[in-house]
């Protein structure tokens, strides 16, 4: 049987990693935080060990890890999160120097083959180097790094990066981070919602699960695959939002380019009195990224990499429609 460990296992990505490697036939272990209760609703099936992935030795975590072949890490802060300043620091270190010590600690350990979750951005640094996104954007960056530097420091252990977009879901006992850092910013208590006229790419968090092994099974080593299931407006992924748990969608108002790019370097400003820094120059990203249509993962992409990796496609309304019952399950949205 092989046997699979997921860092991060009982986090939201991790959590259906492994629901979908059990199905697979895998046997299947998780290293994580402490911080939530497992009793009655996650898989007795999981070997579940405890600790800080950023604090623990790279010794320890040799130990931790031995007996398994294959790894998915699942661990770190996404583009959603506003640390302290400055930003790259932040990012640098959960999401470059942190998984390369856990990705050393794994082909220490035996490990042979690993899976880590990486950002659509960085695809979109490929395709679109007008943007200069690992330039002006601080997780960008830390993102372009985490890919580059675990494949450059492994010897014998196969690496396999994949790049996410948006992803919907939900899983017992955990908030979606939809809630605190998108729609109570953007749409919770607001008549109308005021937000860039453009498109992502978009998918349920089932099918990170099936990219995750799809990638231990087929994916090759050093490349960096770009995952998504379909395209959409920010108007189709709101009025799903809203309309689902509302009597009628929310009304959205589409400033123009640069006034998105405005109202973005406002709330920067406002984090920034905060001692914050944000890990996407919001200023930037409203107004060049997420005002446009085609900074997306293009279909045909898509099409190949799903294909190679034998994820399924379909779910997304019914997921986004999960993702607001989570957060929002007394119906308390207005």
């Amino acid at each position: 049987m092989k046997k699979l460990m997921i860092l991060g296992g009982t986090g939201f990505l991790g959590y259906h990693t492994a629901l979908e490697a059990l199905r697979r036939g895998y046997e299947v272990g998780s290293i994580s935080l402490d911080d939530v209760n497992l009793e009655g609703w996650y898989p007795k099936e999981v070997e579940v060990k405890h600790t800080d992935l950023f604090e623990i030795s790279e010794d320890d975590l040799v130990e931790m890890i031995k007996g398994y072949e294959y790894m998915v890490y699942s661990v770190g802060p996404d583009d959603r999160e506003t640390p302290l300043a400055p930003a790259y620091d932040f990012f640098h270190k959960h999401l470059v120097e942190d998984s390369a010590k856990c990705f050393r600690a794994a082909e220490r350990a035996g490990v042979k083959k690993a899976v880590v979750f990486n950002s659509y951005f960085a695809y979109f640094d490929r395709v679109h180097p007008e943007l200069k996104l690992g330039e002006y954007h601080p997780y960008v960056r830390a993102r372009l790094e985490q890919a580059a530097l675990l494949n450059e420091q492994k010897k014998n252990m196969e690496v396999v990066v994949l790049e996410l977009p948006y992803i919907f879901g939900a899983m017992p006992e955990r908030i979606p981070l939809w809630k605190n850092v998108f729609l109570d910013r953007y749409a919770y208590g607001k008549k109308v919602i005021f937000f860039p006229n453009g498109s992502t790419t978009m998918i349920a968090v089932e099918h990170i699960g099936e990219a995750a092994i799809g990638a231990l099974e087929y994916g090759k080593d050093g490349e960096r695959y770009p995952i998504g299931d379909e395209n959409h407006t920010f108007d189709f992924m709101l009025t799903e939002m809203t309309g689902h748990v509302l009597p009628k969608p929310k009304k959205i108002i589409h400033p123009a380019a640069w006034m998105c790019g405005l109202g973005g370097q406002a709330v920067a400003n406002k984090e920034k009195r905060q001692g914050k820094e944000p890990g996407l120059n919001f200023k930037m990203v409203m107004r060049d990224v997420m005002s446009k249509h085609d900074i997306v993962i293009e279909e045909e992409v898509m099409n190949e990499v799903n294909k190679l990796l034998h994820i399924k496609r379909g779910g997304l309304k019914e997921a986004i429609h999960k993702t607001m019952d989570r957060c929002y399950p007394n119906g308390s949205f207005k």
